[in-house]
């Protein structure tokens, strides 16, 4: 079975979806849709922009989006069986699979990079690279610490990523190094992304999620809070919400798609994070990008 994977924020490069808009017809009107809904034309800075300016929230996300979204329906042979998406990537996954409408998922994703900025600003909060640690040592840290920090990103085994108040963060790198961590090293992230320090953000978009409507998909979403397969669009909605405050099961989601039948991964979107991810995951899976 082939699965396709969709990356999140941080896969993003100066020139992404250039080739797309030039090379088809069907891209250039997507891209010229996305800079209608979206009030500004997001092609120019994808296309010809800064790293500086890819990097601005309001960018970053839809940007990404983009990107992965339109790639999916140019591609000839795209008939997804299952499919997953990293955080932010989670959306494309859902356009991508039918649960959503293009127009629609770029409503969400650009009101959810502008609701995640607002919490951002509302108290110092950052996000940390844990290497080399086993998860339950991670978790223990996290809890053994004052303030917030929880894991948030369950990357691949030996690299997870912790999320939280400034302070409590660098506390527990501090731990984190104490207990055996290769390293533990704080990201250059604005804010503290799926920890309860995202909780006005999740707020903001769970009103928007609620009005929007969702479709029954062609194939699962395996979806990061729960790393199985949904299909049922109540429930596909219902952990979308969650999924700002809670962790991105993504190992956990790899294993159980592997476990579902998953021979062939395929990476839709800029970057190659996700199938070096899967490889570490688990070494004999097959990846390739679209």
């Amino acid at each position: 079975m082939k699965a396709y994977i969709f990356p999140g924020q941080g896969a993003q490069f100066s020139g992404m979806g250039k080739e797309l808009y030039e090379n088809s017809a069907l891209a250039k009107e997507l891209f010229e849709k996305a800079n209608e809904i979206l009030g500004f034309r997001i092609t120019d800075i994808m296309f010809e922009g800064t790293a500086e300016e890819l990097k601005e929230t309001k960018v970053t996300q839809p940007a990404v989006f983009l990107h992965s979204v339109i790639l999916a329906k140019t591609l000839e042979d795209f008939k997804p069986e299952m499919v997953a998406g990293h955080s932010l990537g989670e959306f494309s996954a859902l356009v991508a699979n039918g649960a959503l409408s293009f127009e629609d998922g770029l409503k969400l994703v650009s009101k959810r990079a502008l609701a995640m900025q607002k919490a951002c600003e509302i108290k110092p909060s950052t996000m940390a690279a844990v290497l080399g640690l086993e998860d339950k040592i991670v978790e223990d840290v996290c809890a053994s610490i004052d303030g917030v920090v929880v894991a948030a990103n369950y990357n691949c085994p030996g690299q997870l990523v912790i999320s939280g108040e400034f302070s409590a963060v660098e506390k527990a790198c501090e731990a984190m190094k104490e207990a055996g961590a290769k390293r533990a090293l704080l990201l250059p992230v604005g804010g503290a992304f799926h920890s309860p320090m995202m909780e006005p953000a999740r707020e903001e978009l769970a009103a928007a999620i609620e009005a929007t409507t969702f479709s029954t998909p062609v194939c699962p979403v395996y979806q990061n809070v729960t790393a199985n397969a949904v299909s049922d669009p109540n429930e596909i909605k219902k952990n979308l919400i969650i999924q700002l405050t809670a962790p991105v099961k993504w190992t956990q989601s790899v294993q159980q798609m592997i476990k579902d039948g998953a021979t062939l991964f395929t990476e839709v979107g800029p970057g190659k994070v996700l199938s070096g991810l899967v490889n570490k995951i688990d070494r004999d899976a097959i990846t390739e990008n679209a």
